[in-house]
């Protein structure tokens, strides 16, 4: 059974990708995305692609979807039956909440990572939130509890 299927994983990963039939609709990726509006925190010269790709960064970071922060518009309706998103309403406070962290991440980087060793690590929104929409509360291992080391030269801690 187990010789079945490394076959079987073999085969597919060597079958070629399907093919689009000529004149068939673009792939999915090659979604044209339209030029965003209401943009306050990000360069007003991204792309409708370049905010997509932050967005699904941040909502990567987060382990969120499109909806903890931009509203749906019951007026429309997507071709899954789902009303859209207004990406561009500003009546949900995650989306406030989103713009002050984008704002605050890089006040960090540009102020304080900066000016650490060569400054290259930079804080995201994954630092902290690690695919949780509520950041969880360090708890330090155990090994790292208890009296600290003598310093190089110095007394021992009392």
């Amino acid at each position: 059974m187990l010789a079945a299927a490394i076959v079987a994983a073999t085969m597919a990963a060597q079958a070629p990708p399907p093919q689009e039939p000529a004149g068939g609709p673009p792939p999915q990726w090659a979604r044209n995305w339209p030029k965003p509006t209401n943009l306050q925190v990000l360069p007003k010269e991204l792309t409708g692609q370049q905010v997509r790709d932050f967005m699904e960064g941040w909502s990567g970071s987060l382990g969120v979807h499109c909806d903890t922060c931009h509203a749906a518009d019951p007026k429309e309706v997507g071709p899954n039956g789902w009303p859209r998103l207004n990406f561009a309403d500003d009546s949900k406070p995650e989306k406030k909440t989103a713009r002050l962290m984008y704002k605050m991440t890089n006040d960090i980087n540009d102020n304080y990572v900066s000016m650490v060793d060569d400054g290259t690590a930079k804080v995201t929104c994954g630092t902290c939130h690690r695919g949780h929409l509520k950041p969880e509360a360090f708890v330090p291992p155990e090994e790292h509890h208890g009296p600290r080391p003598p310093a190089p030269g110095g007394p021992a801690p009392k």
